[in-house]
């Protein structure tokens, strides 16, 4: 490592450990207003709408979408673009958070009749109590930091960082409060890798029908390979004549007759299957699919129903089709 990349890393560090002891400095300060600040978007009728200009527009986006992610309906309204029709959003029983670092945002403050009139909860969150947006504000929450990590003090980064972490603290409180489930975390993330984990069911992915690997009892071995490959899902389900699954057949098991012996004259495919497979219902979620193969140490599982009807299959491939895994 050359002494300039040393220095790189000695000025990075010194950034992180001031803007870590901000972070400490504002959880130090946290007092009933924070609560009250919590309390009130808690029982918003409407959304929160959160606002800010430049870095605290920034911030404010972030802020507003983990928000909405978490369980607390949540937008970003830009407050130059608000003064021009976007106020519009805001409607009776929303409540506002406004982020400014100096709370003497011209654009903020134009608004502040306007929402006083829409009937709105005005949080403002600013680093000076005595600024103007502090004394309109409903509710104000000091974010003040003794150091800038800017070595100019010039360029917003602690106290950026000090109102981001804010934000989370809001968000995670209300979470907490609306007692937000990770299925519910899924329900706003249907896309993720999360979303896919917690809604997709056994039944979402399962094989049916002629994609369905069965057979009934007295199939003779050879027709009964046959249709095992056939489905490539490498396992054949046996049923009886009503279709209630009796046992299973596996391309291991068939690997296994073969190193046993030549011949296969005669043989039926109960002859040859496992009693007792291990199985799974339709409505059970695919990661819990997923689990079960991986206990069991196998790759595949037959669906039935409560009854023991065959209603499908599926093997770890459809699961990493899905990317459950």
């Amino acid at each position: 490592m050359t002494d300039t990349s040393s220095h790189y890393l000695d000025w990075a560090r010194d950034v992180l450990d001031t803007e870590a002891a901000a972070l400490r400095e504002i959880a130090a300060g946290l007092d009933g207003n924070f609560a009250c600040a919590a309390a009130a978007l808690l029982q918003c009728r409407g959304r929160v709408v959160v606002t800010g200009m430049g870095k605290s527009g920034h911030v404010g986006r972030k802020i507003a979408a983990t928000m909405a992610s978490t369980g607390t309906p949540a937008f970003f309204v830009h407050p130059a673009e608000a003064a021009h029709g976007d106020l519009g959003m805001i409607v009776d029983g929303d409540a506002v958070l406004a982020l400014s670092n100096s709370g003497e945002s011209d654009e903020i403050l134009a608004l502040v009749p306007a929402l006083k009139r829409k009937q709105t909860t005005l949080v403002c969150i600013t680093s000076n109590p005595k600024s103007s947006m502090a004394k309109h504000a409903d509710i104000h929450i000091t974010a003040s930091v003794s150091k800038e990590a800017c070595p100019l003090g010039l360029a917003p980064t602690s106290s950026t960082t000090a109102v981001l972490a804010l934000g989370d603290a809001l968000a995670v409180v209300l979470l907490k409060a609306r007692s937000f489930t990770p299925e519910d975390f899924a329900l706003s993330h249907p896309a993720g890798s999360l979303g896919r984990r917690l809604l997709l069911t056994v039944a979402d992915i399962m094989h049916t029908g002629d994609g369905l690997p069965a057979v009934t009892e007295g199939t003779l071995l050879k027709t009964a390979i046959v249709r095992m490959s056939e489905k490539g899902l490498g396992m054949l389900a046996v049923t009886d004549g009503s279709g209630r699954l009796k046992g299973v057949f596996t391309d291991g098991d068939l690997r296994r007759l073969f190193q046993q012996r030549d011949n296969f004259a005669g043989l039926a495919v109960e002859d040859i299957m496992h009693p007792n497979p291990k199985t799974i219902t339709a409505d059970k979620l695919a990661t819990e699919a997923l689990k079960q193969m991986q206990q069991n140490q196998i790759n595949g599982l037959l669906v039935t129903d409560s009854d023991g009807l065959l209603q499908g299959a599926l093997n770890m491939h459809d699961l990493l089709a899905a990317r459950i895994v």
